[in-house]
């Protein structure tokens, strides 16, 4: 826990780690409230017809440990990798915490997965068993066969047809049966995909510790939650590691209730309203959603919101939207940073000064940050470098799944490196520059889009953009950007020109975009994060096209 201090200096300073020796996510997250309140409001369901569910810790920690005996009795053993291809909502949680009370290894999956990538990952993981819904099992349909170790399908809205087992049928089978194992920290608990750059994604596995070692980060940039009154919700699928360990889990293990809402594309109003009816204290919302939140004018004359704090993640926010909501909001946005390998590391808190537009923040209590260069050597105040995190470190992942040699890389001498480039200053505040292969460089200039994108976004007719180099025989690249407008606003020459011109006046005269392509939509992740690796092979692909020669 954070214990509450004045200053940040205090705050980094007096805290310490206190791991115990035997540690479970499931029996933390749900048993250990459920004997003190039972009662207590765990998870809040949104309805959009008003008819909001609700459940109890009571009821969580009796459900989890039925449907972990009845997967028990089914043959799923601990060290088992099991899916949960799950939108938000209460059999999602149900089924993490079973798996962690059996012992099991849980691996959550979106929805938003074709049959191509859902293969990969089912295959790679040895998935014994898959929990899901009636959409998910449509996915599996075609993949099923050639997936040899899949033994088990559990349906949590349907009856058990069609070659599945239905959740009620295994809590009924595993009820009043079932002990959950006495885990160590290390034990391993939770595994998520992470697509790298280059290679096929590869499996981030975590131990039980992965909780304990998200809760100073969480508190930090929610302002020493809990507080009474607070209530969490993100738009983030909790299959992401933002979702899932950003959110969920953490706010429950503090005795936070947790928000849940309907998997949908990302609606602005949908997520003032989700705020405003219920009641919702905190939220994690990624930059692009903040984005697409600014679409919606004079919000606060629309939906009564009662915002404590707002923290969020994923990719830069930038000084624009970090403006925006302080402007619009009332609230100082809180930013931070990690990976899906070593998460909330690097964080902000407004109530204690720690919060500028433009950098992260700083290093969280209990971690160690620096910037590096390609030796592992710890490079001096307000140069450029590496982004890395000193081990043992209690957040930090156990390693890649069966991928020893790339763990290995992930890793010079203690220092665990993210392939993203940043600067420390001398106050310590980090600033994202990009990752690695984003940066763009340009008549030797090496340029972060970050920087751009987040000036285009304070163009009256811009919504989101993204920044990609596009390959170019004088300059080696040139800024690309990729711009969805407003509405009311069309594409045209003129406006192109004068996008460039805004950031060329703005940042400098390297920087700006020197082609402007107006699209529909940006590809994202399922956690809201723009794919730039899709827009770099497209400006690669034009590239090639304007000059078959040059290929």
């Amino acid at each position: 826990m954070l214990a509450e201090r004045t200053t940040y200096e205090a705050l980094y300073s007096d805290f310490r780690w206190e791991i115990p020796e035997r540690f479970n996510i499931g029996t933390a997250v749900a048993d250990r409230w459920a004997e003190r309140d039972p009662d207590r409001i765990c998870l809040q369901h949104f309805c959009p017809d008003g008819n909001h569910l609700s459940l109890t810790y009571g009821a969580l920690a009796e459900r989890s440990s039925a449907f972990a005996g009845g997967l028990a009795a089914s043959g799923v053993r601990p060290g088992d990798r099991v899916a949960i291809l799950l939108p938000q909502g209460f059999e999602t949680v149900i089924a993490h915490l079973a798996l962690y009370k059996l012992g099991a290894i849980a691996l959550p999956l979106a929805l938003l997965f074709g049959a191509e990538a859902l293969e990969f990952r089912l295959r790679d993981a040895g998935v014994r068993a898959v929990v899901t819904n009636a959409f998910g099992l449509k996915r599996l349909a075609e993949i099923r066969g050639r997936l040899e170790e899949l033994s088990l399908v559990v349906l949590v809205d349907g009856d058990g047809t069609e070659g599945t087992v239905s959740l009620e049928a295994l809590e009924a089978l595993g009820k009043g049966a079932f002990t959950p194992i006495d885990s160590s920290p290390d034990d391993p608990a939770l595994m998520i995909y992470t697509s790298g750059t280059t290679g096929p994604p590869k499996g981030a596995l975590h131990g039980h510790r992965v909780l304990l070692g998200h809760v100073p980060g969480f508190q930090m940039h929610h302002e020493f939650l809990p507080q009474p009154g607070d209530r969490i919700w993100t738009p983030a699928d909790w299959a992401w590691a933002g979702g899932l360990l950003n959110a969920l889990l953490p706010a429950l293990f503090l005795g936070v209730p947790v928000v849940s809402s309907p998997g949908q594309k990302f609606d602005p109003h949908m997520a003032y309203r989700i705020m405003a009816e219920m009641d919702v204290r905190n939220a994690f919302i990624p930059p692009t959603a903040l984005r697409l939140m600014k679409s919606v004018e004079e919000p606060l004359k629309h939906y009564r919101l009662n915002l404590r704090t707002i923290g969020t993640a994923g990719e830069s926010l930038g000084r624009e939207t970090w403006e925006w909501v302080r402007r619009t909001l009332g609230i100082t946005i809180n930013e931070f940073y990690g990976q899906t390998e070593c998460n909330i590391v690097i964080g902000s808190i407004g109530r204690l000064g720690v919060s500028r537009p433009g950098p992260i923040g700083k290093a969280v209590p209990g971690h160690t940050v620096a910037i590096i260069d390609a030796e592992g050597r710890t490079l001096p105040p307000g140069s450029a470098g590496q982004i890395a995190v000193r081990r043992p470190d209690p957040v930090m992942f156990l390693g890649y799944w069966n991928n020893e040699a790339a763990t290995e890389r992930k890793f010079i001498g203690d220092w665990m490196t993210t392939g993203d480039l940043g600067r420390m200053d001398e106050e310590g505040y980090i600033t994202f520059i990009g990752r690695d292969d984003d940066v763009i460089t340009s008549s030797g200039y090496r340029i972060g889009p970050s920087e751009v994108e987040d000036c285009l976004a304070g163009h009256p007719a811009v919504q989101l953009a993204a920044v990609v180099g596009k390959p170019d025989p004088v300059r080696t690249e040139i800024v690309k950007a990729y711009v969805m407008l407003r509405q009311g606003f069309s594409a045209s020459e003129a406006l192109a020109a004068e996008i460039g011109a805004w950031v060329k006046m703005r940042l400098s005269m390297h920087e700006y975009p020197r082609e402007v392509a107006f699209v529909d939509s940006l590809p994202l992740t399922t956690s809201g994060k723009v794919i730039r690796r899709f827009l770099r092979e497209r400006a690669v692909a034009e590239a090639l096209s304007a000059d078959p020669a040059g290929a």
